[in-house]
This record gives structure tokens, C-alpha cells and sequence, in this order.
């Protein structure tokens, strides 16, 4: 996006600038997810009136500076991320210690969420320093609030933040088995390269729903809802579909879903130790009468991911039924 925000930027001092803003204090400051025109006011007064402006990426950060038109010298960032957290934290602490206002964003988004920033908050937290959050964009939220995610019983306001699953397959579909028996709203996270992979793992789900967010807040937004069985086919059937940045949100389980699914998973858990692959498989989904053919799949992907951890130099190894 090449256009100029900085028109905003007196507005946000005159909207903002009457309010306080103690020294000392760390400021947890949301930052666009895509649009950037989603900033807010208050936002863009602490950015510009910060001593020290930590951040997940200085090059990203400088780049959104710009845009807003905020002045901010490159030897005013201070780079904060997973890989340095907690070192960081001391030469925060130190800054806060002498007075200054340190703001902290991550690359997009809420700082915090599946972002780094919790350990910085904790340990300023504990130092005895004020942490002071500036809400804003945010993917969960985002997504939650259009996909229409209602059931039955107490559940139906409630959801979980799950976030990015284990990349490894045994352990993916573990969690999937875990999501499965949860009956509220479950929101994810996931990148481009893995977007087809979280989708195979989440069609053992059958039909409960997920809604699907692409590229929120961008040019290109696409947000769809599709049994889960279905969603790889959805996304497979046109290239572009795959690309970009994701949330999905698992609706809540039908209240009269009966066994299904989560059932499948489970009885698929206790038979295949025992049984032939294609035995268990049938088995299960007679039992519980989730899909046969998302069993199938599962259950050949967890063969074949015990068989490359129990013999990793033949991990190509087929399954065996």
C-alpha cells in the first residue's frame, strides 16, 4: 500500500494528546493486520510521543512509521522478538527504570496474540512498571465478528484461541482430535505453505463448519464457510485461494450432533493399535458414523508419522495394513 496517512497524524495529537500518559510505563500498542488505515488515533499519538519504540521487526516498523508520517530515529527502535524476548526485557526494563515511555508492536496485529510481547509484559509486570494497552486489529476478533458462529446451549458466546497447530502430522492430528471434543467456537491461525495440510487434518471433522478468513482487511479479503470434510476441496480448486495469511474458525459443535466425528477420532484412537488399518477404519465409522473416508486419511497419516518416528531414515515408508 503506497498511500499517505500522515494527514492523520495531528488529528490523532488533537484527539489524544489531552489525555495522560504516565512515564515508566510500557505501551502495548495494536498495529494494522492489513488496511492501514485501521490505526488508531491513540495509537498514533503514543508512536509518535514514545521515548523508545520496541518492535518485532525495526525495517517492518520503520516502514509503518513512515506511512503515518511519525518521526522516529532508527537508534529509537529497539528490536523485540521470539527469538530475543527475554534479553530484551532487561534494556526495556532498564529504559522504563531512567523514565522513559516504551511502546511495543509486533509486526501486525495485537502484540501478545500468537505474537510476541507476553514475556515483555510479564516482566515489566513483575518489575513493578505499568503496562498500558492500546487496543486495535486483530485477525481473532476480526474473523469471530462476521462468521456468524452461533449454537446451541451456554456455549454459544464462548470460543478458544488456539492458534497456530503443531506443524508435525502425528502432532496435528492429535490436536485436531482435542478440538474435535470441544464444542464451543475455536479460532486458528495458519500460513499460506501449511493452509492445505490444516485442511486434510480438519476434514475428519465432517460436517461441522468452518469459516475460513483470507488476507483480512486487504485488497484481496475472501471469507467463506464450508463443511469441514469440504474445505480442501474449496481450497484446491483455485490456486490463489492458498495464498496469504489465515484465520479459520471452528463453529460450535451442533448441540444434537449425536456421535459423529469427535466419536470417529476417538474410536479410531482405541482400534488401530489392534486392528488393520482398513478393519479400524470401518469399523470406526460404523460405529460413530463420521466419514469414512476422513478416517481413512487420518489414520494413514498417523501410521505413517509413527513409522518415520520409530524408523527415521525410512520415512517415505508406506503404511502397511
Amino acid at each position: 500500500m503506497t498511500a499517505s496517512f500522515a494527514p492523520a497524524l495531528p488529528a490523532a495529537h488533537a484527539a489524544a494528546a489531552a489525555q495522560h500518559y504516565p512515564e515508566g510505563a510500557l505501551y502495548v500498542v495494536a498495529t494494522p493486520i492489513g488496511n492501514l488505515a485501521d490505526i488508531t488515533l491513540r495509537a498514533l499519538h503514543v508512536l509518535q510521543l514514545c521515548d523508545t519504540l520496541a518492535c518485532e521487526d525495526t525495517r517492518h516498523t520503520l516502514g509503518l512509521l513512515r506511512s503515518y508520517g511519525v518521526d522516529k530515529a532508527p537508534g529509537r527502535l529497539l528490536a523485540v522478538h521470539q527469538h530475543n524476548e527475554a534479553e530484551a526485557a532487561q534494556q526495556v526494563l532498564e529504559r522504563l527504570a531512567r523514565g522513559e515511555r516504551v511502546a511495543y508492536v509486533s509486526d501486525a496485529g495485537t502484540p501478545g496474540v500468537s505474537d510476541p510481547g507476553a514475556r515483555l509484559a510479564a516482566a515489566v509486570r513483575a518489575a513493578g512498571h505499568r503496562v498500558v494497552p492500546l487496543p486495535g486489529a486483530s485477525a481473532v476478533t476480526a474473523l469471530l465478528s462476521v462468521a456468524g458462529a452461533v449454537g446451541g446451549g451456554a456455549a454459544a458466546p464462548q470460543f478458544v484461541f488456539a492458534g497456530f497447530l503443531p506443524t508435525k502430522a502425528a502432532e496435528r492430528q492429535t490436536a485436531v482430535a482435542a478440538l474435535a471434543q470441544e464444542p464451543r467456537c475455536v479460532v486458528l491461525l495458519e500460513a499460506p505453505h501449511r493452509i492445505e495440510d490444516l485442511a486434510t487434518a480438519l476434514a475428519v471433522l465432517g460436517s461441522r463448519r468452518v469459516t475460513l478468513g483470507r488476507e483480512l482487511t486487504k485488497q484481496f479479503e475472501e471469507i467463506t464457510t464450508h463443511p469441514a470434510a469440504d474445505l480442501r476441496t474449496w481450497l484446491t480448486g483455485n490456486p490463489q485461494r492458498s495464498r496469504g495469511e489465515f484465520a479459520v474458525l471452528l463453529h460450535p459443535a451442533a448441540a444434537d450432533a449425536g456421535d459423529g466425528p469427535d466419536e470417529g477420532l476417538r474410536v479410531l484412537r482405541v482400534l488401530l493399535p489392534e486392528l488393520p488399518l482398513k478393519t479400524a477404519v470401518r469399523l470406526a465409522a460404523e460405529i460413530s458414523g463420521a466419514p469414512r473416508n476422513a478416517l481413512y486419511d487420518t489414520a494413514l497419516r498417523w501410521r505413517q508419522a509413527e513409522q518415520a518416528q520409530n524408523d527415521p531414515d525410512d520415512e517415505g515408508a508406506e503404511a502397511a495394513d
